[in-house]
């Protein structure tokens, strides 16, 4: 499938990130248009599904390559479309159907390289297959919400461990990920925050201890900026875990605080460093890395800083300007990537 084919899916996952961005908006109380307002219940569908479900099946289709494998995001993708249109069954369903496909991939991965990190992002799809299937049958979103956040983790926990492989071999770098894998599935059964939390925290430090980031921060350029996105990804990873722990339960300031502090602080921050390497290899484009990737990412951590400021003081006005923020910080990157590819395209090629 070229970069023009793909293109459309990718489309289709952004059109449900900026509608899921103006449906918490509109949840925060800003004043926006009425599509946002009846889209405020599949604020968190629309950003874990519509999107991050999409992009993650684009990037899994492209690197499994067979057709087959390109019907999960399109599935998912159409499943966004039709949550914004409205179509909340039809929309469940079609991202179930897509998260199927995207776990009959992972089994694919996991028996042509049966590795441990295949097998942790494997856990990873089936805990989003799981938790969009209880979604489907009426379960509210509030309680799957753990589920998908380990498809986010184990995805991004599989990856890296893929890449410790540059580190010095050590032999307990595998056994001592799975007590964390552990922790996160049992806080998954048991509907308990705090486990969960705890798991989302010895995630962290395991990740310090065997994520390259640690030695290439200190390099240059695009390999700088990439540490320093997954390092400060890791640091809210840790906030959400204490806030999880601390919150009494899937309601309030304190759940607000850990579920932005994981959606936001640290799967974004994931999203702005691995977009400059992905993004070439699945849409066919030139992404040259520039100084100013940095200005997104910081506005990033700021506004989220206020947001959770907001509700550790429990200040809706506070937690408003950051949650806006929050917001302009995507679009700004969205854009900044956009902006520095289409400048690449058009730079005339040396002659000779």
């Amino acid at each position: 499938m070229s970069g023009y084919t793909r293109a459309p899916l990718f489309a289709a996952g952004a059109a449900s990130l900026l509608a899921g961005l103006a449906a918490g908006e509109a949840r925060l109380g800003w004043p926006t248009p009425d599509l946002a307002h009846s889209l405020v219940l599949v604020h968190g569908p629309l950003m874990v599904c519509g999107f991050f479900g999409t992009v993650i099946g684009l990037e899994r289709a492209v690197a499994l390559g067979r057709p087959w494998g390109f019907m999960a995001p399109a599935a998912t993708g159409l499943g966004g479309g039709l949550l914004i249109l409205g179509q909340g069954s039809a929309g469940a369903a079609a991202i179930t159907l897509g998260s199927l496909l995207f776990a009959a991939m992972a089994l694919v991965v996991l028996i042509r390289q049966p590795q441990a990190f295949t097998a942790v992002m494997g856990l990873g799809a089936l805990a989003w297959l799981g938790a969009n299937l209880a979604w489907m049958g009426g379960v509210e979103v509030s309680r799957v919400v753990p589920g998908w956040a380990a498809f986010l983790v184990f995805t991004i926990a599989g990856e890296r461990l893929e890449l410790s492989r540059f580190l010095p071999p050590w032999r307990w770098r595998t056994p001592t990920l799975i007590p964390t894998v552990l922790l996160v599935l049992a806080g998954i059964a048991l509907a308990s925050w705090p486990l969960f939390g705890l798991g989302l925290i010895t995630m962290v430090a395991w990740s310090l201890m065997n994520d390259v980031a640690r030695r290439t921060v200190r390099q240059q350029g695009l390999t700088r900026y990439v540490a320093v996105c997954l390092l400060s990804g890791y640091f809210w990873l840790a906030v959400a875990g204490v806030a999880a722990i601390a919150s009494p339960g899937n309601a309030g300031y304190g759940y607000d605080a850990a579920l932005h502090a994981l959606f936001v602080g640290f799967v974004f921050a994931m999203v702005f460093g691995h977009a400059p390497v992905i993004a070439p290899a699945v849409l066919k484009v030139s992404l040259p890395y520039r100084p100013y990737f940095y200005a997104p990412l910081a506005l990033l951590h700021l506004s989220l800083i206020l947001r959770l400021l907001g509700d550790g003081a429990e200040a809706d006005a506070m937690r408003q300007w950051g949650g806006l923020l929050n917001g302009a910080a995507i679009v700004a990157f969205m854009l900044t990537m956009a902006g520095t590819a289409l400048a690449a395209r058009r730079r005339p090629r040396p002659c000779g």
